[in-house]
Formats: structure tokens, C-alpha cells, sequence
């Protein structure tokens, strides 16, 4: 405790240089949060539509890795598959796309999701916002998501609009159903062909609910050795291969990744010059204190107490700001959240960038021999 005391006297004696440390500390893991989490939103986006259907085998063409590139499939596959040992139950799957012109004027590209009647398996209905399924069932009836609308003609439920020229009308509203660089509508498998001008025998994916107890990884297996011209997924899997496929083609990762980089190297030199500089302000005071029996150990872990408290309290700040800029944007529609795994490593980095700066610092004071602070 008293080595805490200590350091908080240093940390006391230049203010400027503290809160200059501190600053570097909360701008370094402000940047790298706020950085991860669009990240994770675009993720997200990327992975939608299988993210919120995980329960489920997902079947497609066997050369398709993206979810959001679905090719058409024959739905005589489904037929098959329901004749697969463990599989309860088969839902086809349609995307189509489609241009929507609003009667303001206002256009807009439209991936259309059908999904199958009465199960609506395909829209996870958690992310309904207003309406509800049954809702879906009338003639004409697609869904838009609510963060969409001001690119929608601000369109709201009960509006009309069309189609490839064909009328429809919002039945029902979704609430964070996004989809990366694209905007979903959901209806009925029927009308999603209809609207898409796709043929009646071909669905874009099959959904394979199977029985309970079935190994799901034995029953991806099966499909894909039985059943030619097709792949079965785990829904984990498929998720993870479309961000894969999404990351390689757009260099998002990239652009992502240099970002965090730099916050790390800029947090790292703040931290390291400041402290450098604050220590060299109170060599005498280290020499002092080596000289009446302060071993270089003792010093080191002053300083490294030093940066402790300032990781502690730059990771408090720094999170809350994280925590405001997520409340913030979430109204626009860029959601995300953190998992507990992901604030602990932010914690962890946080800790790093601090102890690593303290490095210019230790290596100058423990160099210092204690006679020459008192040489003229």
C-alpha cells in the first residue's frame, strides 16, 4: 500500500505530464474500442442471415462460401434431404434482388428474403419491431428494417411501394436486420420469386432442422457425401466462411487492422515519452531514493505502479467513452456489443500500452548511479 502512496506523490508532483499519460491512455483504448466494434458491426452484417439462423444445416451449391452470394439450387434437393436419416424437417430458402421505387421518388436496391409458410423458418422474429409474421401472409405484404428507412423514401408501416414495378406494401417492420452493403425485405418464399422473377423450382439455400439428439456434424457429413452438386454446413461454420469470404475480397480487415495498430504505437510513444519525461523532471528524487537504500527493483515497481493507476483509470475513462459512442451510434442503426472475453482483452491492452511505455523510464533510472544527482 505504501508503494501506492508513493506513486500517486509522483503522479502528484508534475499534473501537467500525469494527465498528459492519462490522455494517452484513454485516446489509445478509445480508438482500438471504437475501431472493434464497427468491426464487429460489419461482421456482423456480413454473416446476418446465417448469424440469426445458427439452429439450423444450412445446404446451398456446392461451390457457394458467402451467404450473401447464394446460387439457385433445385428444389427437388429439399426432397432428398427430408429422406436423410435425423432430418426432421426441410425450409427453402430465396433471395432475389429487387430495385425499389418509393412515391417520393426515392430508389433503392432491395435483397429480398422468402421464407417458407407457417414456420417462417429463415426470419428470426426476434429482430421483428413492429408487426408480425401473420402479417406477412397477405398479398403484397415485404418488411423493411426501421434503420433503413430514411434510404427507403422514409417510408413507414402501411406504405406502398414498388418492386421490380410491382406494388407492395410494408406489412411489418424489422429492427437491426442488416445486411453488409445491402438492405433486406422479408416476405413469403412465393412472393420473393415472384417479385425476383425467379423460377418455382429453384430455391437459393434449404434450412434442415433435424431431430433432437442427431449429431449435426454426422449429419453435415452424410449430405455431403450422398447427395451430389450441394454443401452442408454447420450454421457456425457458414457464418464463419461468408465474413471470411467478405474479409478477403474487400480488405476491410486491413484498413480495420492498421488502425488499431496505430493507436497501439500512438498510446505506446504518448505513455513513454511522458513518463520518460516526468522521470527525468525527478531524477533527484530517484536518486535520492537510491541512494538511502532503494534497489533498482524497488524503483522499477514505482514506476510500474505509476502506469498501473494510469491503465486503471485511462481504461475506466476510455470505456465509458467506448460505452457512449456505442449508445450513440446504436440510434443510427450501427449496432454491436462487446462480449465479457473482448473488455477483458481491451483491459489487458490497456495494461500493456501502459507498462510497455514505462520502459524508457526503468531503463534511464536504473542506469542512474545515486552519487551524480548531488555532483554539482
Amino acid at each position: 500500500m505504501q508503494l501506492v502512496f508513493t506513486a500517486l506523490k509522483f503522479m502528484r508532483f508534475d499534473k501537467p505530464k500525469s494527465i498528459g499519460a492519462l490522455f494517452g491512455v484513454v485516446i489509445s483504448i478509445f480508438l482500438i474500442g471504437q475501431q472493434t466494434g464497427i468491426f464487429t458491426f460489419l461482421t456482423n452484417a456480413m454473416s446476418y442471415l446465417v448469424r440469426t439462423n445458427k439452429q439450423y444445416v444450412w445446404v446451398t451449391d456446392d461451390k457457394t462460401t458467402n451467404a450473401n452470394a447464394l446460387s439457385p439450387i433445385d428444389m427437388r434437393i429439399g426432397y432428398e434431404l427430408e429422406s436423410v436419416p435425423g432430418v426432421k424437417k426441410v425450409y427453402p430458402l430465396v433471395l432475389t434482388s429487387g430495385a425499389a421505387r418509393f412515391p417520393n421518388g426515392t430508389s433503392s436496391g432491395l435483397t429480398i428474403v422468402g421464407v417458407s409458410l407457417p414456420s417462417f423458418s429463415g426470419l428470426n422474429k426476434d429482430f421483428l419491431y413492429e408487426g408480425s409474421t401473420a402479417d406477412l401472409v397477405p398479398q403484397g405484404a415485404v418488411t423493411t428494417d426501421v434503420f433503413d428507412s430514411k434510404a427507403l423514401g422514409d417510408s413507414k408501416k402501411g406504405d406502398y411501394f414498388e418492386i421490380n414495378g410491382k406494388q407492395v406494401y410494408i406489412a411489418a417492420q424489422t429492427r437491426g436486420a442488416r445486411s453488409f452493403g445491402g438492405v433486406y425485405s422479408y416476405t413469403t418464399i412465393e412472393r420473393a420469386r415472384y417479385l425476383g422473377n425467379m423460377s418455382g423450382d429453384k430455391a437459393s439455400a434449404f434450412l434442415v432442422e433435424y431431430e433432437p439428439g442427431t449429431d449435426s456434424t454426422q449429419l453435415v457429413k452424410v449430405i455431403n457425401q450422398h447427395i451430389p452438386g450441394v454443401k452442408a454446413w454447420l450454421g457456425a461454420d457458414f457464418s464463419q466462411s461468408t465474413v471470411l469470404t467478405v474479409l478477403k475480397s474487400s480488405g476491410i480487415a486491413i484498413s480495420f487492422g492498421t488502425l488499431i495498430v496505430f493507436a497501439l504505437i500512438s498510446g505506446f510513444i504518448i505513455i513513454g515519452l511522458t513518463l520518460y519525461s516526468a522521470t527525468i523532471d525527478r531524477i533527484r528524487d530517484y536518486g535520492t531514493l537510491k541512494a538511502i537504500g532503494a534497489t533498482n527493483g524497488y524503483i522499477r515497481r514505482l514506476i510500474l505502479m505509476q502506469a498501473l493507476i494510469y491503465a486503471i483509470l485511462g481504461f475506466i475513462i476510455g470505456y465509458a467513452l467506448i460505452e457512449g459512442f456505442r449508445s450513440g451510434i446504436a440510434k443510427a442503426g450501427t449496432l454491436f456489443t462487446f462480449a465479457p472475453e473482448t473488455r477483458i482483452a481491451f483491459f489487458i491492452i490497456t495494461a500493456a500500452i501502459a507498462l510497455g511505455g514505462t520502459l524508457f523510464a526503468i531503463r534511464r533510472i536504473v542506469k542512474l548511479e545515486p552519487a551524480s544527482v548531488f555532483r554539482g
